[in-house]
């Protein structure tokens, strides 16, 4: 199947079905910073569909489609895969982009260069937290960690000898309801 190019089609989406196995989750948060995605640049990733329009990627971009008060959306059909790689695909297509990484000296000029250009970098899906750890003062961003203003929150640092063993012990820890961040 290498090599094959889908063409788009539009659907409503009120004949979409939901993946009821769908192990990825989607805050109001999330959903909204997808929404403004859309509505900032349009809706450039199209929903990933079977052939009888159950959802295989994009359950979150329908729900953002869905709050824009969108009827149709793009999508591309993948009725060639098995039932086993469509379960499968499912999950890679959310777990693939999880095991990439920044380079944050590359990130930080971008998102400088469109600061200075004056366009509002709310729409990338960083929080403040994660911005402040970029752009303000590194130590002053360690500083406000080590000293937490709630009595209640401690503070554990883990060094990890790879990118890997770090993102599945940060993935670990926040599916066991840690709040964590990552600092170089």
């Amino acid at each position: 199947m290498s090599n094959t190019f889908f063409e788009h089609n539009i659907v409503s989406i009120d004949a979409l079905i939901p993946y009821v196995l769908n192990s990825r989750t989607h805050d109001e948060g999330q959903i909204a910073q997808i929404a403004a995605s859309i509505k900032e640049f349009g809706f450039t990733n199209p929903i990933l569909i079977d052939g009888t329009n159950g959802i295989i990627a994009g359950h979150g971009r329908v729900m953002a489609a869905q709050k824009l008060g969108e009827e149709k959306v793009p999508t591309i059909e993948l009725a060639h895969l098995s039932e086993h790689q469509k379960r499968a695909y499912i999950i890679a297509d959310n777990k693939l982009a999880l095991n990439s990484g920044w380079d944050n000296e590359m990130l930080m000029l971008e998102l400088e260069t469109l600061q200075e250009a004056g366009y509002g970098i709310d729409v990338l899906g960083f929080d403040d937290k994660e911005l402040k750890a970029l752009f303000g003062n590194l130590d002053n961003a360690q500083d406000d960690l080590k000293e937490p203003s709630d009595e209640s929150r401690n503070l554990l640092m883990i060094e990890c000898e790879g990118e890997r063993e770090l993102e599945k012990l940060f993935e670990e820890m926040q599916e066991r309801g840690f709040e964590c961040k990552i600092l170089s």
